[in-house]
């Protein structure tokens, strides 16, 4: 695939990367704070566990609904000002928590977190291209691992900040006790619960619309995508459509289920070990650890790949290690167990950056639809972890994470033959 050269002076090249992983870490903080609001709204709508992942079927839909809108929204008003718009548009979502907790109203917290993902759709197909151009293409990758870590440092510390705010301690006792609290206690302190996200809601507003006005007055060029697609016009002159690419197709669905396992681990964790008698304040460092374990593999990544492993190597090895953490998770109890689910951090760090490559390979003039079908992919995030939740309501919180198996079975099947299933 080629990429579209460089097109930024070296003097604004700094300036643009702290722009873009600005951007990188506002998706990661926003992003995986859904770890916190899975349990915190649980309590405080009074939901069972399958309402209640929801919100990352909410959120990750957008990336549906929203894919052939972001096109024409980058298309009308260009890359840098629409990235601006999805920021006010995020900022927008944001503000409905305001409403929604004051009347303890779900559905509003879904709408928001509906438009706050709506946003983060626009913002990724408008941030990826300007990781590859803002600077020279040969170092592209380590670009890419910088954003990356950018946002699972985000995500780390989002559970930590946010939970100081939700004051989790007090969600610990209120769960406890709400069994034996009258009707009208119940409400009064469920209300209060509730309203405890407000304040960093607003400050997350402010940073939004700070960063909007940042990225609309920046000196962030254009991206002309029309030239790259003629680039690539002479390649495969014998397919039709991106349909005629097994491979790509495989490739949707790995990232599909990718997503998935990566949004139940990290989303799962802090109510997965409610369930095993860890209190909430405790469980979000699980959290954190999750993001860190990513961390950890993303540079494991940069030092060994292509190096000493290929890319489909790293993916096996990862499907075999997302395998063994889930089943010992399941097989063990308590802090073990809810380790072993921060750990599968650590295995599903290098799959996205794997998959991308190995469904993107050959396919010539084909390669914007491809990445249109795999950004679709991501809306794994919003089917599978309802599965989990369905799962532990019908058996139990550690039980569910058998749903886990199947999909790193097929990762794994991918990284072994799936790729290189070709059509003549």
């Amino acid at each position: 695939m080629n990429q579209t050269k460089t097109i930024q002076p070296p003097s604004n090249v700094n300036r643009s990367i702290i722009i873009i992983g600005a951007l990188f870490f506002i998706f990661g903080f926003v992003t995986w704070l859904n770890s916190l609001l899975i349990p915190y709204l649980e309590i405080a709508c009074e939901l069972t566990t399958f309402q209640a992942f929801f919100v990352t079927f909410a959120f990750y839909i957008a990336y549906v609904v929203m894919a052939p809108v972001s096109s024409r929204t980058l298309k009308k008003f260009g890359f840098k000002k629409g990235m601006a718009l999805a920021l006010v548009l995020m900022a927008f979502g944001a503000f409905l928590f305001i409403p929604a907790a004051y009347s303890r109203t779900y559905i509003i917290f879904l709408i928001g977190l509906f438009i706050i993902g709506s946003g983060l759709a626009i913002l990724q197909t408008a941030s990826n291209p300007y990781v590859t151009i803002v600077g020279p293409a040969e170092s592209a990758a380590k670009r890419i691992s910088i954003m990356g870590i950018c946002n699972k440092v985000a995500g780390a510390l989002a559970p930590i900040i946010i939970g100081f705010f939700l004051q989790l301690d007090k969600a610990d006792a209120l769960r406890s006790e709400i069994a034996n609290l009258t009707a009208s206690e119940r409400t009064a302190e469920l209300d209060a619960m509730a309203l405890r996200v407000i304040p960093p809601y607003i400050g997350i507003i402010i940073v939004l619309l700070i960063l909007a006005f940042w990225v609309y007055k920046s000196s962030l060029p254009e991206v002309d995508t029309d030239e790259e697609d003629e680039s690539l016009s002479a390649v495969n002159k014998g397919k039709n459509s991106v349909f005629d690419f097994p491979h790509v197709i495989l490739g949707v669905i790995t990232l599909f289920l990718y997503v998935g396992v990566e949004v139940i681990s990290a989303d799962s964790i802090i109510s997965y070990g409610a369930s095993q008698g860890i209190p909430l304040t405790t469980a979000k460092y699980f959290a954190t650890g999750t993001m860190f374990a990513m961390i950890a593999g993303y540079i494991i990544g940069i030092i060994t790949i292509p190096k000493y492993i290929k890319q489909e190597n790293a993916l096996k090895l990862s499907a075999i290690v997302g395998i063994v953490f889930s089943l010992l998770a399941i097989f063990t109890s308590g802090y073990v167990s809810l380790g072993f689910i921060a750990l599968l951090g650590l295995a599903n760090a290098l799959m996205w950056p794997a998959i991308w490559p190995m469904a993107l390979a050959d396919v010539g003039r084909f390669t914007k639809a491809a990445s249109s079908l795999l950004v679709m992919g991501i809306a794994g995030g919003a089917i599978v972890p309802l599965a989990y939740g369905a799962f532990a309501d019908s058996w139990n919180a550690q039980s569910a994470y058998w749903v886990l198996i199947p999909c790193y079975l097929f990762i794994l099947y991918y990284a072994i033959a799936g790729h290189k299933i070709r059509r003549s």
